[in-house]
C-alpha cells in the first residue's frame, strides 16, 4: 500500500507524517515519548568512536532544601529561622571552614569531598524566579527563564558539539523525553528499563507504525527516513540491551546506584554518548510537611547513588573523564512554616563531581540569611548559566558556550584548568 493512502486511512496527513519521522514517534526503551536517533548504518563507526569527557545531569527534582543538605551551622540566624528544622553542627559532615557540613546521612558524597572530586556551588538561581516546580524546571531545562525556547540547554550543547548530529550522542535516562535534552540536529536515546524495548505513539498513528517495518520498500524520502527510525530503534535497542546485561555480569551487586547504573552500563561498554541527563525517580524532596524524616532519607539515597556511581567510574578507570552535575528546580524559603516543613524557594546549592574537577572547594558566593528577598527568601548569588557555561567550556571544552546560552557569554567559576 501506497505511504500517502496510508497516511489518509489513519487520519494522519503527510505534514504529520514528516513531523513524526522528525521528533513524534515514540521508538524508546520503556516508555519513553522520543524517537530514538537514526543509525543509517554507521554502527561499527559509532561504537569504536572515543566519546571523550561525558557530562552527567542527574536532576533532583522536587526542590531540595540547601539549607539542610549543605548546612551553613556557623551562622546564627540558620537557628532563628529554624528552631525546630535547623540540622547543629554535630548533625553534619563538616566541610572543613568552621561554617559548612553536609548533612549527616550524605556519606557518599562526603567520601568524594575528602577525595577532592566534589565541588559545591552556593547560591545558584536567576533573576525573577518561579516558585512553580514545572515553571522553574523549565527554565532550568531551557537554560533560558522566561523565554519559550524549545530546545533544551543540553540538546543546544549536543548541536554545538557534534553538528553533524552523530547518533547515539545523547542520553536521556527517564520514562519520557526531558525538555533539557531536545535539541535541533540530534534526537535522543530515551529509556528507562533496559530490557523492555517499546514502541509509543498515538492511537491514530498505529495503522501507520505497524506497518514501518514489514517488508516495505521505501517510496520517497518521508517514507525512508521513518523506515530508517524504525530500524534504528532496533539497533539501538540491541547496543542498549546488550550493554546492560554484559554490565550485569561486571558490576558491583553492593552498590545501589539508583538509574544511574544504566548511565554506568552503557559507559563501560562505549556506548557513543557524550551527555546523560537523568531526572530523579520518586522525589520526597517536596518537603512542605514534616521535613525531617523524608528530607534526610532522600539525600542519604542520592548520595550513596552518586559514590556508588563513581566507585564504578574509578572500577573501568573513567573517574576523570565523566562529570556529573546535580540541581534543583529550586531551593526552599528559609523560615520553617508550621507545618515542620519548608516551602518553596529561591536561590540552592548545586553540585559538580568528578571529571577531573577542583573538588573539595566551595564556589560562589556564600547566601545570606539576613538579606532575604522575595518574602523570606534567598538572594541568589550565581547564576545557574555560568555553571552551564562552566560545564561547556572548562569540561567539555567547547570554548563558545554562548552559542548554547541565548547569547550570553557568562563568565566561569574556574573549576578545571
Amino acid at each position: 500500500m501506497r505511504f500517502d493512502k496510508l497516511c489518509s486511512e489513519a487520519g494522519v496527513s503527510r505534514r504529520q507524517a514528516m513531523a513524526i519521522g522528525a521528533g513524534g514517534v515514540g521508538f524508546s526503551l520503556g516508555a519513553g515519548l522520543s524517537p530514538l536517533p537514526p543509525i543509517f548504518g554507521g554502527m561499527a563507526d559509532a561504537i569504536a568512536a572515543t566519546p571523550g569527557k561525558i557530562l552527567v545531569v542527574f536532576e533532583w527534582f522536587g526542590g531540595y532544601d540547601g539549607l539542610a543538605t549543605v548546612v551553613p551551622y556557623g551562622d546564627d540566624m540558620l537557628y532563628k529561622h529554624r528552631p525546630n528544622l535547623a540540622y547543629k553542627e554535630k548533625d553534619t559532615l563538616a566541610l572543613g571552614d568552621g561554617h559548612h557540613g553536609l548533612q549527616r546521612s550524605m556519606v557518599g558524597m562526603k567520601r568524594l569531598w575528602d577525595e577532592g572530586k566534589l565541588a559545591i556551588v552556593h547560591g545558584v538561581g536567576y533573576e525573577q524566579p518561579s516558585f512553580s516546580h514545572f515553571s522553574s524546571i523549565s527554565f532550568w531545562h531551557t537554560g533560558a527563564p522566561n523565554s519559550g525556547d524549545p530546545h533544551g540547554w543540553v540538546g543546544r550543547v549536543a548541536d554545538a558539539i557534534e553538528p553533524s548530529g552523530k547518533p547515539n550522542f545523547l542520553v536521556n535516562v527517564a520514562t519520557s523525553q526531558t525538555l533539557a535534552v531536545r535539541a535541533d540536529k540530534h534526537v535522543p536515546v530515551v529509556f528507562i528499563d533496559p530490557n523492555n524495548f517499546a514502541r509509543d505513539f498515538y492511537y491514530q498513528q498505529r495503522p501507520v507504525l505497524q506497518n514501518l517495518d514489514k517488508d516495505q520498500v521505501a517510496i520517497g524520502d518521508t517514507h525512508k527516513y521513518l523506515l530508517d527510525v524504525t530500524k534504528s530503534a532496533r539497533d539501538a535497542s540491541a547496543l542498549v540491551g546488550e550493554a546492560w546485561a554484559k554490565y550485569g555480569r561486571s558490576r558491583n551487586p553492593d552498590l545501589n546506584l539508583r538509574d544511574l547504573d544504566r548511565v554506568a552500563a552503557l559507559i563501560e561498554h562505549d556506548f557513543p554518548a557524550r551527555l546523560y541527563y537523568v531526572p530523579l525517580r520518586g522525589s520526597l524532596f517536596d518537603t512542605h510537611v514534616n521535613q525531617l524524616s523524608p528530607h534526610d532519607r532522600q539525600v542519604q539515597y542520592n548520595s550513596d547513588a552518586v559514590w556508588g556511581f563513581y566507585q564504578e567510574m574509578k572500577r573501568i578507570g573513567k573517574e576523570n573523564d565523566v562529570a556529573m552535575f546535580i540541581h534543583s528546580e529550586f531551593g526552599r524559603r528559609v523560615p520553617e512554616n508550621t507545618s515542620l516543613g519548608t516551602d518553596h524557594g529561591a536561590a540552592n546549592v548545586a553540585f559538580v563531581i568528578g571529571g577531573g574537577v577542583k573538588g573539595g572547594k566551595q564556589y560562589g558566593e556564600k547566601v545570606s540569611l539576613t538579606n532575604l528577598v522575595l518574602d523570606d527568601n534567598l538572594q541568589y548569588t550565581t547564576d545557574f548559566r555560568r555553571v552551564y557555561a562552566t560545564l561547556v567550556e572548562e569540561f567539555l571544552g567547547y570554548k563558545e558556550s554562548e552559542k548554547v546560552l541565548q547569547g550570553v557569554k557568562y563568565k566561569t567559576l574556574g573549576m578545571w584548568g
